[in-house]
């Protein structure tokens, strides 16, 4: 998978949990995960490379904390259009 996206699971209307996929290999799984911010749990693959942002509260996620999750992963700040999935 070359490029990332956003995946939010709901409940009765209201998103309980979201996972933002980063690029990836064929085959990659999570090896380790680690808490960045307060909701936001980072796999990485054996190679350290993030695969994945869990996103535990994505009611209260802020793109401000994202991003700065995202830029700490050397990867591209989150768009607009990319958070529309939250809003359905």
């Amino acid at each position: 998978m070359k490029e990332r996206y956003l995946e939010v699971t709901f409940r009765r209307g209201q998103p309980v949990a979201a996972y933002l996929y980063l690029p990836r290999q064929s085959g990659d799984v999570s090896t380790r995960t680690e808490r960045r911010e307060r909701g936001l749990l980072v796999d990485f693959a054996a190679d350290g490379r993030p695969i994945g942002i869990e996103i535990t509260s994505p009611s209260g996620l802020t793109p401000a904390a994202l991003n700065r999750v995202l830029l700490a992963l050397n990867q591209a700040p989150v768009t607009d259009e990319e958070l529309k999935p939250l809003a359905a």
